[in-house]
């Protein structure tokens, strides 16, 4: 990978709009998001997310618990939207021989940084879309997705497809994303952020705009029915759909996760599928 710069040059978002945003503008300023926050994004959650741990969602739902990957020692493993590679590291520790990719090399400078401090080396990472993956077909057993990627893709459609095509027959694709019913109301983890803004059937995409109109980050909505036909579409067999419930006694609020929103709707699901024999 190329050496970039330390500054930060995005433009700072002024308002935040519901308009279309195409592939490559979703990429362009999902990237130039994530190299800029990563050191702040890590400094605030990584002591949550821990430097090697397999974290699903911020209900505090982890893998070494929930064991929705199944035994991965020896299995060939891909990370999709890795961030900082903290699943990876996790993954590398349970015995599986892992790649990890981010659109963001900010983020994976993170994950260097985290290499150094963990012992724990991701020797395979890779700066790539997951609506384009620059690997072979079939050269996986495991795909595994914490929120990473698959919110922020314009066609994700196209990104199952992709997923699809790199797993082995029998492989598993697990990942996990904000629950879709969280999208009708505002991004607020108090008793404002329980009131009903949007349709859930509007796809419009979020985005955030600098002083020119110009995106700087985008999130693009799906139905539970949209992620149901994109991973059938894409040959796959959904096996378990995964609606993880706010723990007793876990108070940390992150964005617009809370204990009070928690305690009433789900706020993230993780999808679990494998690619037919």
């Amino acid at each position: 990978m190329v050496e970039q710069g330390e500054h930060d040059t995005r433009r700072p978002a002024v308002a935040v709009v519901h308009r279309p945003a195409g592939a490559a503008e979703s990429a362009r300023a999902n990237r130039h998001w994530w190299d800029g926050e990563a050191p702040a994004y890590q400094a605030e959650h990584g002591g949550f997310l821990g430097d090697a741990d397999l974290l699903w969602c911020p209900e505090g739902l982890r893998e070494a618990d929930a064991g929705l990957l199944g035994d991965v020692a020896g299995r060939d493993v891909l990370e999709v939207g890795c961030g900082a590679a903290q699943g990876a590291r996790w993954l590398a520790r349970a015995g599986a021989r892992v790649t990890a990719f981010d659109v963001s090399y900010g983020q994976l400078r993170e994950s260097r940084r985290l290499d150094d401090r963990t012992g724990v080396r991701v020797d395979r990472l890779v700066q790539a879309d997951a609506q384009a993956l620059p690997f072979r077909s079939e050269c996986f057993d495991v795909l595994v997705s914490a929120f990473g990627g698959y919110p922020f893709v314009a066609d994700s459609a196209r990104a199952m497809r992709e997923a699809a095509r790199v797993l082995r027959p029998g492989g598993r694709l697990v990942f996990s994303v904000t629950h879709p019913v969280r999208w009708v109301f505002p991004d607020d983890p108090g008793p404002a952020g329980l009131t009903v803004q949007q349709s859930y059937f509007d796809r419009t995409p979020y985005v955030e705009v600098d002083d020119r109109g110009e995106a700087t980050y985008v999130e693009h909505h799906r139905t539970l029915g949209d992620r149901v036909r994109e991973l059938v579409g894409a040959g796959l067999v959904l096996d378990d759909l995964v609606e993880p419930e706010w723990p007793e006694g876990h108070g940390r609020e992150w964005g617009q996760w809370s204990p009070l929103r928690g305690r009433l709707l789900p706020g993230s699901s993780i999808w679990v599928a494998h690619k037919p024999v």
